[in-house]
């Protein structure tokens, strides 16, 4: 049997998730800033619950962005750890997928058009074909742009969610074509959604070893350090 343990702090919700078998168990809080206070004893507490140990898992997932830089690195560095700690590899998910995914999930949408608020008067924007069993393929990139540049791939049908079309909904409406209505913009990227995309990934054997788990930003200058002054 399949055991996953998934950590999601991409955004202001914070989610930690237990799969076993298919069965999942979530812990979900919005909670901004806390993430880094809730990850590890929400993992503990679901273990304990479920009575198995950390070396008794396969992977660890997380969600590996785009997202907000702080709790990115916040999934990858308890990632890290506990990986190491427990011999397992890493799945690394992107969080528009499975932010996509639990939209499908919830509206009964094949193709959803995922949006997160990236500030800078900006999205993370990804689009998302799902078939009849959940299977996620990405049409054309994830990125980072202006809501009114967002790419719209072929095809119709297509289906909002994320908190980007809360803040950019009659512009990304209008770019998209699409009723301001028809999207779930407080959906919010779920560890236990992250879990589900992983299992598939792992059983087709898409892991890395824990060293190598990083985080997507998208933005090419998150890294950057400020000049010295001169």
């Amino acid at each position: 049997m399949l055991r996953l343990l998934a950590i999601e702090t991409a955004g202001e919700a914070c989610s930690v998730a237990l799969y076993q078998g298919g069965e999942v168990t979530e812990r979900f809080e919005i909670a901004p800033r806390r993430h880094a206070a809730l990850v590890l004893p929400w993992a503990e507490a679901l273990m304990a619950d479920a009575g198995i140990a950390l070396s008794q898992l396969d992977a660890i997932a997380f969600g590996r962005g785009p997202g907000s830089f702080t709790g990115l690195r916040i999934a990858a560095g308890v990632t890290q750890g506990l990986a190491f700690g427990a011999d397992v590899p890493v799945v690394p998910v992107s969080t528009l997928a499975a932010l996509a995914y639990g939209a499908h999930v919830a509206s009964g949408k094949a193709n959803i058009l995922a949006a997160v608020d990236a500030r800078m008067k900006e999205v993370y924007w990804g689009a998302y074909r799902f078939d009849g069993r959940g299977n996620a393929e990405l049409i054309g990139e994830e990125c980072v742009c202006a809501p009114d540049l967002v790419p719209l791939p072929a095809g119709d049908d297509w289906y909002g969610a994320g908190s980007g079309w809360e803040s950019y909904v009659d512009v990304l409406s209008g770019q998209c074509g699409l009723p301001e209505a028809d999207n779930l913009s407080d959906w919010q990227s779920h560890a236990a959604d992250v879990a589900r995309l992983a299992s598939v990934l792992y059983q087709a054997g898409e892991m890395v070893s824990p060293e190598l788990a990083s985080p997507v930003y998208l933005r090419n200058n998150v890294a950057d350090k400020p000049k010295p002054k001169v």
